[in-house]
């Protein structure tokens, strides 16, 4: 379920929402829309259906945070395939090489730009949180 009334928009910006992902928990939109841009915020390894975490394992996490990222794109009416630019927050680099394979399986060539970045935590202990700014409209 998307949720882009008119009282969600000011100034050009449109809230998205869609129960198929995670709630925000805070004082921030799952994803705001404005100028053709998806700007969707950092998502959790949350499963929307459960409220917790897929597993503890990052690579597991990785997919459902991608996969948050994918119903959230749906809400706007696009698709995570035009995503143009991602920032992956991961725990442990370590990991990183199979946190990429499972990454791998969300995209296609040409790849979205992306940084990634150590850290020494995320909300509620999270092993991978992904960000990611997705063009708005269909192929």
């Amino acid at each position: 379920m998307s949720s882009m009334s008119p009282s969600d928009t000011k100034a050009g910006f449109t809230a998205i929402e869609t129960a198929d992902a995670p709630a925000a928990i805070g004082p921030y939109s799952q994803a705001v829309a404005v100028n053709g841009l998806l700007f969707v915020s950092g998502q959790l390894p949350i499963d929307p259906a459960t409220g917790d975490f897929v597993s503890e394992d990052p690579v597991e996490q990785a997919r459902q945070c991608l996969r948050n990222v994918a119903a959230i794109a749906r809400a706007a009416g696009t698709d995570i395939a035009r995503t143009v630019k991602t920032t992956v927050l991961v725990r442990d680099l370590k990991r990183f090489p199979e946190i990429n394979a499972a990454y791998a399986e969300f995209f296609s060539a040409p790849y979205p730009a992306r940084a990634t970045f150590e850290v020494s935590g995320l909300p509620k202990n999270a092993q991978v949180e992904i960000e990611a700014v997705v063009a708005l409209g269909k192929d």
